[in-house]
């Protein structure tokens, strides 16, 4: 089995020569629950207790969670498709002297309409979840932009620069998915720059949406924050504008939120829960204009997270019991909610309601839940709850390769 959770956590705290009091006191957090995440008898945490310890470490949050293991490759290095990727967005022509070397020279760059068309189908896609075939997809979608940027003028060259920022955008989530976020921030610049030169005055709001994602997953709680409140100040629309505009400065909301509860400042949350939500009932069925839904069903769902994140389980799954539409949702988008419902169900100890929740995660988005690391660090924690061998968890852990 893949090292858990715990294992990772107590080999960064000796490995700082700290005592498990003295890490909880740092961390300010109860000796109890670093004991039980040490011992396995623990194999979540809530994001907000995993951002203290990695702040008390002194290391991403990432770092806690691990790679996926399904991705790790021996000897330490990455494997082909993350390599691909990285290489797709820093290639050689990014770099003076050394475009000779560069291949994308030679491609025949795709018309505005074909890049659109490649665009929308690898944002098809990733809305599945399926992650290692969007490793496969962006590195020949980026060459096209960049090759298409290069080549043409005028509105095309524009349009292709707004492709190209799109692509940007999707290999910066993925790779921090991936748990690659120092290649994730640097597409997500590339990303921005392009966006500039860009016939879409949209992207750049959709960039710093974004970012503040990459920032909650680096553990960069209060940049997070900061960038996706300061950035809805700055495009509020007012409830008499387009939806579009709305649905956008809807999403900022919710990252801010999010990064409000990881910073456990559940005031401040719920503020900007309630305002989201309001757009949300303003624009009346979810947009998805971008690579992010937004309107009364995934606001809803943003909640739940936000209570599952604050350790309320019974009024998340109390709002997870009025969400509209959830059939409506992307793939990645319903398995992650049924993720939260599990969360909150083994929270309260109802293990066979947690199990169920994340079946439906897997029926919904098998590749997503295998890359997944609170799916798989849930899923170890009630399958270590359960003592029948031909228990649902137990098969869930063997086909998710947690278990033999």
């Amino acid at each position: 089995m893949a090292a858990t959770l715990g294992d990772r956590l107590g080999e960064l705290r000796v490995r700082r020569g700290l005592t498990q009091e003295r890490l909880a006191e740092k961390a300010r957090l109860s000796v109890d629950t670093i004991r039980k995440l040490e011992q396995n008898q623990r194999f979540t945490a809530r994001m907000s207790t995993l951002n203290r310890l990695a702040r008390a470490l002194d290391v991403e949050t990432s770092a806690l969670l691990g790679p996926p293991a399904v991705l790790e490759s021996s000897g330490g290095a990455e494997p082909p498709s993350i390599l691909a990727l990285r290489q797709a967005v820093t290639p050689l022509s990014g770099f003076p002297g050394l475009q000779v070397f560069d291949a994308e020279d030679d491609v025949s760059p795709p018309s505005v309409r074909e890049l659109r068309d490649s665009m929308r189908s690898t944002d098809n896609v990733r809305r599945k979840g399926e992650l290692t075939k969007i490793t496969a997809l962006l590195p020949a979608l980026l060459a096209d932009a960049r090759a298409a940027a290069g080549h043409y003028s005028g509105a095309d060259r524009a349009a292709s620069y707004a492709v190209l920022a799109e692509a940007y955008q999707v290999a910066a989530t993925t790779l921090t998915a991936f748990g690659k976020e120092d290649a994730a921030y640097t597409a997500l610049e590339r990303s921005m720059e392009a966006a500039a030169r860009s016939d879409d005055p949209h992207l750049e709001t959709i960039g710093v949406s974004t970012l503040s994602w990459i920032f909650a997953k680096q553990g960069r709680i209060a940049d997070a924050e900061r960038v996706a409140v300061r950035m809805a100040e700055r495009v509020e629309p007012g409830f008499r504008s387009a939806s579009l505009d709305l649905a956008l400065w809807g999403i900022l909301l919710l990252r801010g939120a999010t990064a409000a509860v990881r910073a456990e400042r559940a005031d401040t949350a719920e503020e900007l829960l309630s305002l989201a939500a309001a757009a949300a009932a303003r624009i009346g069925v979810d947009r998805l204009d971008y690579a992010t839904p937004f309107g009364p069903t995934n606001a809803g769902v943003a909640t739940v997270n936000a209570y599952v994140d604050m350790g309320k389980p019974d009024k998340a799954l109390a709002h997870a019991a009025r969400i509209p539409g959830l059939s409506g949702l992307p793939p990645t988008w319903l398995a992650r909610h049924h993720l939260d419902r599990a969360q909150a169900y083994a929270e309260m100890h109802r293990d066979g309601e947690a199990t169920r929740a994340l079946l439906a995660a897997e029926r919904t988005a098998p590749e997503w839940m295998r890359y997944h690391g609170t799916s798989r660090h849930l899923v170890a924690e009630l399958r270590g709850r359960e003592l029948r061998r031909g228990s649902p968890i137990r098969e869930l852990a063997v086909r998710l390769e947690i278990e033999g």
